[in-house]
């Protein structure tokens, strides 16, 4: 990863996934941001202009807010960020920082008719480091995506805490194919003039047409490892945990509970999943359809879902996967649902061989019940009752 000291920041341009340096001090006045943009050094948004009509919005998130799960997709090219009304108490768009007023600002003008995307202004994305203050820049985001309409890309979603419900925005960005924002066109944005000479094609090709350009970037390694296929954080080991211990050595009765994280990661599953007999079940736990497309223009795809509850110390092996493979038929696709993690040569068979089956390992599961609202033991047993 390339490094840029600190003593470089007010010179420096922003090249995707670099990291940017801090101080050293242990306080806020480490934060790199308003050295290398003439930002403030506080909040989830900073802006240069007013909070109504901004020339430039800095975007700073961690990634790894379990309650609030922001997430960059770097193969689609697309960013899910959450606003800033993560407490109860306040009104959607009344926050400290304006950041949903923000949101809602830069959505509107997108979405409306004649369009104003000439008044968004650049959104400069970066991810914490986790160390110190630094950060890493993740990109040059513009609101909204090719698939998604004004109903889709900026939706107010609800959220409870300690018995209060409030409300939050979750936004949908594109990341524009810009590997590199040169300095001179910072400078040129700070001077009221973000189309002067300096500006990348794909951000003036955005605000004159309209049109979507993400950053796309393919996995090389196809396959994950043991480590990122377990959770890394306290709370998404502890949700596995409690998963495997309350099924015990009852397996069976795990196998609604993997339909329904199933449900939860593809919702375009057609309502149809129907689970199998305890025994002689013909290798799957579960068969099910899969929707493609809408209303009559759909179609129904086949598919065969296999369960394990495993203790995470123990891998699903090729034995495992084997079984479910010589049980898909022809058009169908498997998916695989385990607590645990595949082994390495389980893992690479499915890739290499191109086996048409969705893995969702332990992370998966975690990440899928946290963003999916469960985050304490409370509502995880209370969940877990269904099954």
């Amino acid at each position: 990863m390339k490094i840029v000291t600190r003593e470089e920041l007010g010179l420096s341009d922003l090249v995707i996934d670099c990291l940017y340096q801090g101080g050293r001090n242990g306080n806020s006045s480490d934060d790199p941001l308003n050295l290398l943009l003439p930002v403030s050094n506080q909040g989830g948004f900073r802006i240069i202009g007013t909070k109504t009509q901004p020339r430039l919005v800095a975007l700073t998130t961690s990634l790894d807010d379990p309650d609030w799960p922001d997430e960059i997709d770097k193969e689609a090219g697309i960013f899910t960020y959450f606003g800033d009304n993560k407490k109860p108490g306040h009104e959607l768009h009344d926050t400290p920082r304006y950041g949903n007023l923000l949101l809602k600002h830069m959505f509107n003008s997108v979405h409306s008719e004649p369009n104003q995307r000439d008044k968004v202004p650049p959104i400069f994305v970066f991810e914490k480091a986790r160390k110190w203050r630094d950060v890493i820049f993740l990109g040059l985001a513009v609101p909204g995506a090719t698939n998604l309409d004004s109903n889709s890309d900026l939706i107010a979603v609800w959220k409870q805490r300690g018995g209060s419900r409030f409300q939050n925005y979750r936004a949908k960005f594109t990341i524009l194919n810009t590997p590199i924002i040169p300095r001179s066109w910072i400078e040129e944005i700070v001077e009221g003039s973000p189309m002067g000479q300096s500006c990348p094609e794909s951000w003036r090709s955005w605000v004159e047409t309209g049109t979507y350009a993400p950053l796309k970037a393919p996995r090389s390694l196809q396959y994950r490892s043991r480590a990122e296929q377990l959770p890394q954080e306290n709370r998404g080991l502890s949700i596995i945990r409690h998963i495997h211990s309350h099924f015990g050595n009852d397996a069976f009765r795990f196998e609604a509970c993997a339909a329904r994280i199933a449900e939860i990661m593809l919702p375009d599953i057609a309502g149809n999943l129907n689970l199998t007999r305890s025994v002689r079940d013909g290798g799957r736990d579960a068969v099910g359809q899969y929707r493609i497309g809408t209303g009559d223009s759909a179609i129904l795809v086949d598919f065969a879902l296999e369960a394990k509850c495993y203790a995470m110390a123990k891998s699903v092996g090729v034995k495992d996967v084997s079984r479910l493979i010589s049980r898909l038929r022809h058009r169908q696709f498997g998916v695989l649902v385990t607590t645990s993690f595949l082994s390495n040569q389980a893992y690479q068979e499915i890739i290499e061989d191109q086996h048409p089956i969705v893995i969702i390992c332990a992370s998966d599961i975690a990440n899928l019940l946290m963003g999916h609202g469960i985050n304490s033991r409370s509502e995880l047993e209370l969940w877990l009752s269904n099954f």
